[in-house]
């Protein structure tokens, strides 16, 4: 998927474990196919998981980055009224592969995006009391400190044109889609930081039925935007329940356009970057910038 991609394998992981964790070493070694994008997930035995990031980074730079998640992970967990893997180990660069790496403890369920609970009522409320929880958690004075989605909208200009060049014989209209970035990227904050996941998209979301039964990839839990979780919105939710979410978090327009702004900066990224190389990345890109449009759409008709 990148340019800088590392590969590991089921034969290197187990290596790894037999040198460090000898004490899982008699555990199967088993690689999950994943869309996710920012490591290669294998289970260890029946409760654990192992992560490795697949972009080639310092170690000592990824070592760092993995003890914050770690850290924000564990956080997450004591306040979460959802199940979420909590930390258990960080590894070492070994046996070929040359970075740091982590486990955590293994959730059961079906991602999002292999039971699709977009028009449940149930899993919409489930979600927006999954957001309230984080919300409700204390900053300690923190606020947005990274580069990615959470800060200010504007920051992302740049990649914004990027995509909007490479999406060109890919997306249609793509002159509407710059205007409609010209319109987000002009919202003002709605209010302060607040605790956030962070990359609420079908990949990190499990369900069981049409509730919601837990949510990985919680090592970005941290301040930002208010909006930021309401990405989920419009990465999970038909209109319907996505209403429920709106009420039940009781959004006001502005708080919910900025959602839709930073879904739809997500969006326009995974549909042309994972075209070739993570389709169902890319699906979920263009299926997420329908509903912005359809919705956008329907607002133009009410007024």
């Amino acid at each position: 998927m990148h340019d800088d991609q590392v590969d590991v394998n089921a034969d290197i992981v187990a290596t790894l474990i037999h040198e460090q964790f000898p004490q899982w070493s008699g555990k199967a070694i088993r690689h999950l196919p994943s869309t996710g994008t920012v490591n290669a997930i294998f289970r260890i035995g029946n409760d654990l998981s192992a992560r490795f990031p697949l972009r080639l980074t310092d170690a000592a730079e990824a070592l760092a980055v993995l003890e914050q998640e770690a850290q924000a992970s564990a956080e997450l967990a004591q306040v979460s009224r959802f199940p979420v893997p909590e930390p258990v180990a960080l590894g070492k660069p070994g046996a070929g592969y040359p970075m740091p790496w982590s486990v955590q403890t293994w959730l059961p369920g079906t991602v999002a995006s292999d039971a699709d609970p977009s028009g449940s009522t149930a899993f919409a409320e489930d979600l927006a009391a999954f957001i309230t929880g984080l919300r409700n958690v204390d900053t300690r004075g923190r606020s947005f400190n990274g580069d990615n989605r959470g800060g200010v909208l504007t920051h992302h200009d740049e990649w914004m044109a990027e995509c909007f060049g490479e999406s060109k014989g890919l997306l249609d209209d793509v002159p509407r889609l710059r205007q409609l970035w010209s319109h987000f990227r002009e919202l003002p904050r709605a209010g302060a930081d607040v605790m956030s996941h962070g990359d609420l998209i079908p990949g990190n979301v499990l369900v069981e039925g049409d509730r919601l039964s837990g949510v990985l990839d919680t090592g970005g839990f941290g301040p930002a935007d208010p909006a930021l979780d309401l990405v989920s919105a419009w990465h999970l939710l038909q209109p319907g329940p996505r209403d429920v979410l709106r009420r039940a978090l009781d959004c006001d327009d502005l708080e919910w356009e900025r959602g839709k702004a930073w879904a739809f900066e997500q969006a326009m990224g995974l549909v042309w970057y994972y075209v070739e190389t993570n389709p169902t990345m890319s699906r979920m890109g263009r299926r997420t910038l329908d509903r912005i449009l359809d919705s956008m759409e329907s607002m133009d008709s009410v007024e």
